[in-house]
């Protein structure tokens, strides 16, 4: 893997781990599974990449990103990775 590549993958890591950081829960139904959003305050091109994996829903109108189930799991798992890593 390239040294860009290796950037690219990086950035979609933390910017994956940093919308779960600075998302909400809200339940928008009651009884309804629980979502996260997060506002769009990251690089579109970054964004647009993770939405294409299926780890954020967005929308061009809306001024936030809904973190799916996969996106949830795989940020958990980058800060415990990231975390452990000193």
């Amino acid at each position: 893997m390239s040294d860009c590549e290796d950037a690219d993958r990086l950035m979609k890591e933390l910017t994956l781990a940093l919308l779960y950081l600075a998302s909400w829960e809200e339940e928008p139904i009651p009884g309804a599974p629980t979502i996260w959003r997060a506002w769009k305050n990251h690089r579109f091109e970054i964004l647009d990449a993770l939405a294409e994996e299926e780890l954020i829903g967005s929308s061009k109108r809306a001024k936030w990103v809904l973190i799916t189930d996969a996106g949830a799991a795989q940020a958990r798992a980058l800060l415990e990775r990231f975390s452990g890593s000193c």
